[in-house]
């Protein structure tokens, strides 16, 4: 007989796995289990939630977070680090994430890619959709070429086909690494290296790219480049992206909609969508009259919401 494990939250949001007999529910990373939230009943801090009645079909809807909260527990004490967060990614679309420093973000994208459970809400990702996730390091291993790091994914899942092989040598070539195939990384220059890291994630087709802050070790200039370079191949692979990062300008450069966290326990602030045109490249809609105010705008709710010593 097959035995599933069944997660139970606890009062406190503590989860606990008691053996389930039943095949009845199966956790996958691409089916989160609901639990219920403590009160529905809006309040008067209620967190903005998105408009709902412009036409949105579930087909259009790759990703839906809806009023999750997460609390971290140890044995001495709890944290509650998300509270009731709800927005939803469209198939296509680049979705920001930004707020107060350790207010949840990276919190976030574990909840997603399934990592851990939410200890209340829903993460809904649509049908059969496959989450890659690119770090904040590329975490490219400096004793495998360049070319057999790209294709580490597939390797792992046990899909190191002629076609996968043929796709991830394709994407090498498309986006300028290919007479580096066969060196090392530490022959690469930094903006390099974060280009081999998103072909690595895309090296195992995945539908939704989660990013979290892979620019955040580049210095500026380098930086400016590898945004551009990094957004240009998510919207020419036709992939749906959410980046999480610190760097409010960089949210409002790459994203068509922005999600604004407050500070912990955080909350949607707002949720923003940047008058630009989609085929603006970063570095252009920095030089755009509507980038100021934006920017402005949302360095305003961040800073006021910000610890005095954070």
């Amino acid at each position: 007989m097959n035995r599933t494990l069944e997660i139970k939250p606890t009062k406190y949001g503590r989860k606990e796995l008691s053996e389930n007999k039943n095949e009845s529910e199966k956790i996958t990373p691409h089916e989160r289990k609901d639990y219920p939230t403590e009160d529905k009943s809006p309040t008067a801090n209620e967190t903005p939630t998105e408009n709902t009645s412009v036409n949105k079909t579930e087909k259009d809807v790759l990703l839906e977070i809806k009023e999750v909260g997460y609390t971290y527990c140890t044995k001495t004490a709890e944290t509650e680090a998300l509270r009731r967060v709800s927005f939803s990614v469209e198939k296509g679309g680049f979705v920001a994430v930004v707020g107060p420093s350790g207010c949840g973000k990276t919190t976030l994208l574990s909840l997603i890619s399934g990592t851990i459970s939410p200890t209340v809400g829903k993460v809904i990702l649509s049908g059969n959709c496959r989450v890659g996730y690119m770090l904040q390091r590329d975490h490219l291993f400096e004793w495998r070429t360049v070319e057999k790091n790209l294709l580490l994914g597939p390797e792992t899942e046990k899909n190191l086909t002629d076609e996968t092989r043929n796709y991830v040598s394709g994407l090498i070539d498309k986006y300028g690494l290919g007479e580096f195939r066969k060196v090392k990384p530490r022959q690469l220059s930094g903006g390099m290296r974060q280009r081999a890291a998103l072909i690595r994630t895309l090296a195992t087709k995945p539908d939704l790219l989660l990013l979290d802050e892979p620019f955040s070790a580049l210095d500026f200039q380098t930086r400016m480049k590898v945004c551009d370079d990094v957004y240009s191949i998510i919207k020419n692979e036709g992939k749906t992206a959410l980046l999480v990062t610190h760097d409010v300008s960089e949210a409002i450069s790459m994203a068509d909609r922005i999600v604004v966290l407050s500070k912990r326990p955080a909350t949607v602030r707002k949720i923003l969508s940047p008058n630009f045109d989609r085929n603006l490249s970063p570095l252009m809609r920095r030089e755009s009259p509507s980038f100021a105010p934006t920017f402005q705008e949302l360095w305003t709710d961040i800073s006021s919401d910000s610890p005095q010593n954070d």
